[in-house]
């Protein structure tokens, strides 16, 4: 049979924990639990956008590009939901069109690679946010605990004791402590996540200049071929 008690027992402690800290520790206690969503969300979408795969992909159909086999390169990134192979397929298709010079092909990937940066950064900001307010939250629960204590202390006059004044003080802290602990993790979130969109950034960077190059390079090669030719 299974026992409870230990799980009772935590519950209690919890709720306990929150009413000492009065209402600023249930405003920090959603934060937390809105923190571990957005953070669970976002592992999820970067996975999704294939943050951490897809790069060997895309590598071979640049490779396959300069090879000359545009249309097996555009066959298989066509389907691919991946953030690399969306902007390479851009990339792709707008250095090869004969309506774009090149300063129209550049700006119209320079959109999608803006479109799919900001796709992978969606989620960011309410992390930041709650970085920036769990603190706060936890100072104006502690400052408000100690009016509250000093005040409790000036009620009591000659008959204070130090023990009262001391338990009102380690229950405002309780806040301070919650709102650290709230904030840290979504600041560690936040930089992890900033840096996972940075390399992106640089990834992306690097794959439509090579496309551009090589495009570049094969324009002027049929040119000399048709000058030849001539």
């Amino acid at each position: 049979m299974l026992d409870y008690a230990p799980l009772s027992d935590a519950t209690l402690s919890a709720i306990a924990f929150l009413k000492a800290g009065g209402p600023s520790i249930w405003a920090i206690a959603a934060l937390s639990v809105i923190t571990v969503a957005l953070i669970l969300w976002k592992i999820w979408d970067l996975i999704w956008l294939g943050a951490w795969t897809g790069g060997r992909r895309v590598e071979g159909s640049i490779i396959a590009w300069q090879d000359g086999n545009s249309d097996i390169v555009l066959a298989d990134l066509r389907n691919r939901r991946t953030i690399r192979a969306r902007f390479a397929r851009t990339a792709f298709q707008a250095s090869s069109n004969p309506e774009f010079d090149r300063e129209t092909a550049q700006d119209e990937t320079l959109r999608v690679a803006k479109l799919c940066l900001a796709r992978a950064r969606a989620g960011l900001r309410p992390l930041e946010l709650i970085a920036t307010i769990a603190p706060l939250l936890g100072l104006l629960g502690t400052v408000l605990g100690m009016i509250s204590a000093f005040q409790a202390l000036q009620e009591a006059g000659a008959r204070a004791d130090p023990s009262m004044l001391a338990g009102g003080i380690w229950e405002a802290l309780l806040t301070t402590a919650a709102g650290m602990a709230v904030a840290i993790p979504a600041s560690v979130a936040v930089t992890w996540f900033e840096s996972i969109t940075d390399r992106l950034r640089l990834e992306m960077e690097d794959i439509g200049t090579r496309i551009f190059q090589t495009a570049r390079a094969q324009k002027t090669k049929q040119v000399l071929s048709g000058l030849a030719a001539e």
